[in-house]
């Protein structure tokens, strides 16, 4: 646990993969009543220089297509993997991480009005074509990325595509990978490959620290976290203590641990854990 996590982790925002399809169904709701109302509610940076400043927030409500069938698919799909991470990696972290990719895409878009304004664009022109690049900074390429990070940690997973055919995640990972690249390189214009980037900055950001330990085992884990307490020279003996995370139940009273009887040995874990883990052979 950082610095950080122990100082502001009870501020960590719990289910907030449901929050954020929440936001969606009122963004769908808008446009059966007034689909152009949706256009005061985008990411304008142009805008939000000019006054409004409910921009900056009310972006994420703008669903990322059109409502059918597939999407509501979709977005339980999307739901399902960012409630799988949350559990993995904690709230706090889970936080962090989408969050930093809305502040991402929210310092993206400014960058892009910035670089209109040096390449010589007049205040009209600009004013013009900031309705049409505010559509392409949405929470498409935040969904994305979380996609990408449930692949990186849990890489061996099997989903079937179109229902019908088992194939491994990271499979898929690596397919939007080349699409995002593909997109990104050849198909896209400059608001299309900020956007990109600004978006997918946080899953850079994740991989690069968490390369060392996406695919350790819990008994890896168990022992990092006993390295790390040996280290602070904690005297103190508890009676639970998570495999993977550490938790005790000092960190948390109300926390509960059970061991897994599948596991090969005495491996406790507690409740956010114990249906996520790897199984020890």
């Amino acid at each position: 646990m950082s610095r950080f996590e122990k100082r502001f982790g009870k501020y960590a925002i719990s289910n907030l993969s449901l929050i954020l399809i929440l936001c969606y169904v009122v963004g769908y709701i808008i446009q059966l009543i007034n689909a152009d109302f949706l256009l005061y509610l985008t990411l304008n940076p142009y805008e939000v220089l000019h006054g409004q400043i409910w921009r900056i927030f009310t972006w994420v409500i703008i669903p990322p297509s059109s409502l059918d069938p597939f999407t509501i698919i979709m977005l339980l799909f999307y739901y399902n993997i960012g409630t799988s991470l949350e559990r993995t990696w904690g709230t706090y972290r889970y936080n962090v991480y989408l969050l930093s990719g809305m502040f991402f895409t929210v310092v993206g878009s400014f960058v892009w009005l910035l670089v209109q304004y040096l390449t010589g664009g007049t205040s009209s022109n600009i004013e013009y074509i900031s309705i049409l690049a505010s559509v392409y900074f949405s929470t498409y390429y935040i969904n994305m990325s979380i996609f990408l990070a449930f692949s990186a940690t849990f890489p061996n997973v099997q989903v079937l595509l179109m229902f019908l055919i088992p194939v491994k995640v990271k499979w898929l990972g690596i397919l939007y990978g080349l699409v995002l690249v593909y997109d990104f390189l050849f198909a896209g214009n400059l608001v299309t490959r900020i956007a990109i980037a600004s978006s997918l900055l946080s899953f850079v950001i994740f991989f690069v620290t968490s390369r060392s330990h996406i695919h350790m085992t819990p008994k890896q884990m168990k022992r990092r976290v006993e390295f790390r307490q040996d280290i602070r020279r904690n005297s103190r003996v508890t009676k639970h203590k998570c495999a993977i995370c550490g938790q005790t139940e000092d960190d948390d009273p109300s926390l509960e641990f059970r061991f897994c009887s599948k596991c090969n040995g005495n491996y406790e874990y507690c409740q956010q854990h114990l249906f996520t883990h790897t199984h020890v052979q």
